[in-house]
């Protein structure tokens, strides 16, 4: 399941992971680290939601 940023709009895929910010391909968003923020505005987990 995909989770969009509800400040920017940012769409984590955990097909793709963010492996720029060294999560893998395949990660579930609920197995990434507490302390991962969006990479585009730097918001924490807590501002995702599950894409409709």
């Amino acid at each position: 399941m995909k989770y969009v940023c509800e400040v920017c709009g940012y769409v984590y895929d955990p097909y793709t992971g963010d492996v720029d910010h060294g999560i893998a391909e395949g990660t579930p968003f609920e197995d990434l680290p507490d302390d991962w923020t969006c990479p585009l505005c730097g918001v924490e987990k807590e501002n995702f939601s599950p894409e409709t």
